[in-house]
């Protein structure tokens, strides 16, 4: 495990962050909270606003998908989400959500600034982003699918659409 190059806790605390936040919409499991919390951890990323009843930590079951991610990566709770989308737009950022709707951007052809941090907003298991909340973000992203399903699970949709900005972020440094 050491010639993994892990961090401790404190030199993650310490570290220069991807300026990016995952806001959590009203998520029911949480085995995906834990493996968001995961995902954020993996790609340093600046923290994780859980909303509405999305289950916050401490709690098992959270602890068993996140393997100690919940004590690395900052995380806060917001009583709606659209209190957390406006809270981070005065702050600055650019709030996306991760939906399948009309005038969204596919994920390959999204770009993310390099001057401004990045809020991802990604919806409930079944319902998806709220309504309201869509009408309030600064646009959409969507993953292209093919299948008959076109959903998959927010924890495999946060890890791509994660892993495709965190490359596109360093390619831009």
């Amino acid at each position: 495990m050491d010639e993994l190059g892990r961090k401790t806790v404190e030199e993650f605390k310490a570290a220069n962050k991807t300026p990016v936040v995952l806001v959590m919409d009203n998520i029911r499991s949480m085995h995906n909270v834990g493996s968001v919390f995961r995902t954020a951890d993996a790609f340093l990323l600046q923290g994780i606003i859980l909303c509405g009843y999305t289950p916050v930590p401490p709690h098992r079951d959270i602890h068993k998908t996140a393997l100690g991610a919940t004590e690395t990566v900052e995380w806060q709770y917001a009583t709606t989400t659209m209190e957390a989308v406006k809270d981070l737009q005065e702050a600055g950022y650019k709030v996306m959500a991760v939906e399948q709707a009309v005038n969204s951007v596919r994920l390959d052809h999204f770009q993310p600034g390099t001057d401004q941090p990045l809020a991802l907003v990604f919806g409930n298991e079944v319902s998806g982003v709220d309504g309201d909340v869509m009408k309030a973000v600064d646009g959409c992203i969507e993953i292209p699918q093919l299948g008959m399903k076109h959903s998959l699970n927010i924890s495999v949709t946060t890890g791509i659409v994660v892993w495709d900005i965190f490359v596109k972020l360093q390619a831009n440094h």
